[in-house]
């Protein structure tokens, strides 16, 4: 397929579905820890892939099983850390407004819905996207920086009125600002990969919403787990998603974040519900996408595909696709089983000592990963952070980080 040769199921079938588990189980950890990304975890494992058991088949599956649970899981600490204080509703993401409301455990299941529903629409949907890529992705690579230039464009001119376009023009311009500074930065690392990309989306993203939460109240009791969303609407949201991740998983630069925004000008006035499903399968989608793209054009469009590209495995769709299904499996029953003990564990806490605490683990993963150039970026990405909401603009508009770099 793609012009790929064959490549059979020869590979031993225990150890690499061992090995798919155990990427399960690396997503479900960087899905649960804020500030930890998939794309951590399988850095790591492509540098030290020589010394890790196992066929390259195998290492590469666990890399891919890890990054597609990890989309799923990652709702759970959206929802459950950073929650503001009730009076700033308006201004929360959309995933906290539910959890305001009460209706936490009903945003898990959606999320789940959303991703798992996308990862079924994808996998077919992927086969005649790729093609149509195979012939169109060589224009659209010479007119990248124009590609980029509309998608910004877009954000701005969406935004609800003309203060928070301002916003997010100074968004962009900031968070741009950073990404052509420190995207190339040499920087050195207490583990064997070095990433600037931590500290600069722990900063951007994380940082300022934990901050927030300082003086909040924290994460109220939760309601019931039915779900509100008729299952048409649901599917229909999850296909928006799925096709907003296509875009993601063929361009350079643009990420869930972005397309997620784009694809709300199709949900708009569904309120938070239609934001986590349409989300959630805008995330997952991309895993999916991404994949086929590193297939058939040779080209890794998430950290977790170039940490596989690097360790250079066969390339064995069924295998790849595998893992992808058992790991949306795991993590449709995860984010539930996991999720409504996360908000009722954090539920339970100070909000002033939890949103500290994990600062203070934000700013040490900036360390572990940049160094010292780590703590800086993540101090700037913090305060450049602050515009969105100042502004009453999406944070989506801080992806200037890699727009900007990549457009020029």
């Amino acid at each position: 397929m793609f012009g790929l040769p064959a490549v059979g199921l020869s590979t031993p079938t225990l150890p690499l579905l061992v090995a798919i588990v155990a990427g399960v189980g690396l997503g479900t950890v960087s899905g649960l820890v804020p500030g930890l990304h998939a794309n951590t975890f399988a850095l790591l494992l492509a540098a030290i892939a020589g010394a890790v058991p196992g066929s390259a088949v195998a290492v590469g599956a666990a890399m891919l099983a890890a990054g597609v649970t990890h989309t799923f899981l990652d709702i759970v600490p959206a929802l459950a850390l950073g929650v503001p204080d009730p009076a700033m509703a308006a201004n929360a993401l959309p995933g906290h407004r539910l959890v305001i409301q009460g209706r936490g455990r009903e945003a898990l299941r959606l999320s789940a819905l959303g991703s798992g529903l996308a990862v079924a629409f994808a996998v077919p949907l992927a086969i005649p996207v790729t093609l149509v890529m195979q012939r169109a992705y060589p224009l659209v690579a010479e007119r990248l920086p124009l590609v980029l230039g509309v998608i910004a464009a877009l954000l701005v001119v969406t935004e609800q009125d003309r203060r928070a376009a301002v916003g997010a023009c100074c968004s962009l311009a900031a968070s741009g600002a950073l990404g052509v500074w420190l995207l190339d930065a040499s920087v050195s690392a207490v583990l064997p990969v070095a990433d600037v990309l931590v500290p600069l989306f722990s900063g951007l993203f994380g940082a300022p919403v934990l901050l927030s939460a300082i003086d909040g109240d924290g994460v109220p009791p939760q309601s019931g787990t039915t779900v509100t969303v008729p299952r048409n609407t649901v599917a229909r949201l999850a296909a928006v998603g799925t096709l907003c991740g296509a875009v993601v998983g063929y361009l350079p630069g643009v990420s869930s974040a972005v397309a997620a925004t784009l694809a709300l000008g199709l949900t708009s006035g569904r309120g938070p519900r239609a934001f986590t499903v349409t989300t959630s399968g805008v995330n997952t989608a991309t895993a999916v996408f991404a994949l086929f793209a590193l297939v058939a054009l040779g080209t890794p469009r998430t950290g977790v595909l170039v940490a596989l590209d690097q360790v250079g495995p066969p390339l064995a769709l069924p295998w790849l696709l595998t893992a992808v299904a058992v790991a949306a499996l795991s993590g449709a029953v995860l984010v539930p089983l996991l999720g409504d003990r996360y908000l009722r564990t954090v539920g339970r806490l100070d909000p002033a000592v939890l949103s500290v605490s994990v600062l203070v683990g934000l700013l040490v993963l900036s360390y572990v990963f940049a160094g010292g150039v780590g703590v800086g970026a993540f101090g700037l990405a913090t305060a450049v952070g602050h515009l969105p909401p100042y502004f009453g603009a999406r944070r989506a508009t801080l992806m200037g980080v890699l727009l900007v770099p990549l457009a020029l």
